[in-house]
């Protein structure tokens, strides 16, 4: 299959699983599923059609894992600025997580933590090179560890998406270990 035709696929289900299924008509239930035929309905009224194989390629071959299907229904695994509950159990982080940003946004950082923005959680990385990667979609990277285990034991909440991604509603400052 084409590259470039699965990379359009899988941004127009990010945008339309996570952020807008309303833009086409597509209903999410409670826990951010939808129905793949209702789904592929809405894409191809709006002038996007997907066939199922494309559907199931760009899902299968997405290196981040963003979407999972079960039997007739997908979602996004973390993502959304729609309301949705992943019914993620909490679950216990290791003792350190990894976030990747960009210099730029050092200074609020600094000041504020980490803040979800427009998602509904924070999304840290298990390990130093998944943080770096994520930075660098935005510049140069900068990657702060932040001190998941103590973070825990003060009663903060941790979850980790189908995907391996680590969801925290915020990091405060002092959880932070900054660079320089």
């Amino acid at each position: 299959m084409d590259e470039r035709r699965t990379v359009k696929v899988s941004r127009y289900l990010s945008k339309h699983l996570r952020h807008q299924p309303d833009r086409i008509g597509v209903t999410l239930d409670a826990h951010g599923w939808a129905d793949v035929d209702e789904l592929l309905r809405a894409a191809a009224a709006h002038g996007f059609a997907i066939t199922r194989a494309e559907l199931d390629h760009a899902v299968a071959v997405n290196d981040k894992r963003r979407f999972t299907i079960e039997a007739d229904r997908i979602r996004a695994n973390q993502g959304h600025t729609v309301a949705v509950d992943l019914a993620l159990p909490p679950v216990q982080p290791p003792a350190y997580l990894y976030h990747g940003t960009v210099a730029r946004v050092m200074e609020a950082i600094r000041a504020e933590g980490l803040r979800p923005m427009a998602r509904h959680h924070v999304h840290l990385s298990p390990d130093r090179e998944t943080a770096t990667r994520v930075g660098a979609r935005r510049g140069r990277p900068v990657v702060l560890a932040v001190d998941a285990g103590a973070m825990h034991r003060e009663g903060h909440v941790f979850r980790v998406s189908a995907n391996g991604v680590w969801l925290a509603e915020s990091v405060p400052p002092r959880f932070l270990r900054l660079p320089g």
